[in-house]
């Protein structure tokens, strides 16, 4: 079986002393992959990953990931190609269809059809394969039928986020998708392949305590009480880790055992919270 991988995707940059700074230090505590997401208010992605690989020596940096429809896929491909070399090749390109209407909205681009985005997606991808051929690793994210599909024949990395679209709420509303619906979407991916692929999990939240319910609850302050989660069933649910060190890193090894997950990726609000895991998992 393959090695964990651990990640920590960082949102917030304040300076480039900063940036240098948090970027060691995650690749002290033992954190494999630094990743930067595509929103609007956060880092812009491509600088903040050159950064990153100066800071440090031996982490991969990479996108979780780049809103595609916000791009020309030929003039990414520029951008790709020139950030995988001054990486040093330690760049994974992660790319997803783009879900939040609110910021395309802001830079005044129209928000297509789930489709046309989607159909965008993978044209992006044929164009990255074909100006770079099989360099630098691909990442593809997604929960939708059509987007596992491409991920399923195309990525080298599928990336999982165990979010679903929240029903009568407007567009990037998400609920949290149920161990049984994250089974379904790897069932799908495994079903759509014959190559050996790497499964990535996107963590929403971890709490580390004797205890975690009190914070799980003041999470749920944040997510609509009509979706009827409790602290007591997040403990328990797949996208959160809760626990102590040694019962968070037992549900890994059953997410494992189950999903096939073998890459795990948390924010940078749980970048220290999450470290003691590592080793345990690495034991």
């Amino acid at each position: 079986m393959n090695d964990y991988r651990f990640g920590v995707s960082l949102r917030f940059l304040t300076g480039r002393d900063d940036w240098a700074a948090k970027c060691r230090r995650a690749e002290e505590l033992g954190y494999d992959t630094i990743t930067i997401p595509d929103h609007l208010g956060m880092p812009a992605p491509f600088p903040a990953l050159v950064a990153a690989a100066q800071a440090t020596e031996r982490v991969r940096v990479g996108h979780l990931v780049l809103n595609a429809p916000f791009y020309n896929p030929v003039l990414l491909a520029r951008e790709v190609e020139s950030t995988a070399l001054l990486t040093g090749g330690r760049l994974d390109v992660g790319l997803g269809s783009g879900h939040m209407k609110s910021e395309f909205d802001d830079a005044g681009l129209r928000f297509a059809p789930p489709a046309e985005r989607i159909k965008h997606l993978a044209r992006t991808i044929e164009v990255l394969r074909d100006r770079l051929d099989d360099a630098p690793p691909l990442l593809v994210a997604g929960n939708s039928d059509r987007v596992l599909r491409l991920a399923a024949e195309h990525a080298d990395i599928v990336g999982f986020a165990g979010l679903k679209h929240a029903r009568g709420y407007p567009p990037g509303t998400f609920d949290l998708a149920s161990a049984a619906e994250l089974d379904d979407r790897v069932g799908f991916v495994r079903s759509a392949t014959t190559r050996q692929v790497e499964f990535n999990m996107l963590i929403q939240n971890v709490v580390v305590a004797d205890d975690p319910v009190p914070a799980l609850e003041e999470w749920l302050a944040g997510v609509p009480s009509e979706l009827g989660w409790s602290a007591v069933r997040l403990v328990d649910a797949p996208q959160m880790l809760a626990g102590t060190p040694e019962q968070i890193a037992a549900k890994i090894r059953a997410m494992r055992e189950r999903y096939g997950f073998t890459y795990f990726t948390v924010f940078e609000m749980a970048m220290e919270e999450f470290a003691p895991v590592i080793p345990l998992l690495r034991a």
